[in-house]
């Protein structure tokens, strides 16, 4: 099954929960585990947060896209603000692939902002964060692989 959706958003906190609802019905639809939508769902609710906070000041909208292609599901937000300045440009951690994860600086645990990255790194399998090439703007993408709900397999036959 491959499914494939895309979303231009405004940069307003009630863009979040909507594209939130639309992933967690995109899944509930295609057998996805429930456990695993909500990871997904909240590591997405993340990265839209950061891009309305930090999407810019002349820009008014985001992009949200979404594919599930067979067993993964991958999601990019990307936005029109200032970028990464102090952000590599390659992956910042896959658990499947070398090279390990780096450490980190852990954010006090009485800081408001700055958990967003982290959590969507524990949620998913392969985050990528960048800037976008030749255009003001960051890219946040990140994977995971999927489970299914029992008696699902014959909605990815389908």
């Amino acid at each position: 099954m491959s499914i494939w959706w895309s979303l231009h958003l405004r940069r307003e906190a009630a863009s979040v929960p909507l594209a939130r609802r639309l992933l967690i019905g995109t899944m509930e639809t295609a057998g996805v585990d429930p456990e695993i939508s909500y990871d997904l769902s909240v590591a997405l609710s993340e990265a839209c947060a950061n891009a309305v906070e930090h999407g810019g000041d002349a820009s008014t909208d985001y992009r949200v896209t979404a594919f599930i292609d067979g067993d993964t599901c991958r999601i990019e937000v990307t936005d029109s603000g200032p970028g990464f300045a102090d952000r590599p440009r390659e992956p910042r951690r896959t658990k499947r692939h070398l090279p390990p994860p780096q450490t980190k600086t852990p954010v006090p645990a009485h800081e408001e902002h700055g958990r967003g990255l982290f959590l969507i790194e524990s949620l998913t399998d392969h985050v990528r964060v960048r800037n976008r090439p030749g255009r003001p703007g960051a890219v946040v993408s990140f994977d995971k692989i999927l489970k299914w709900r029992e008696g699902a397999a014959l909605l990815r036959a389908s």
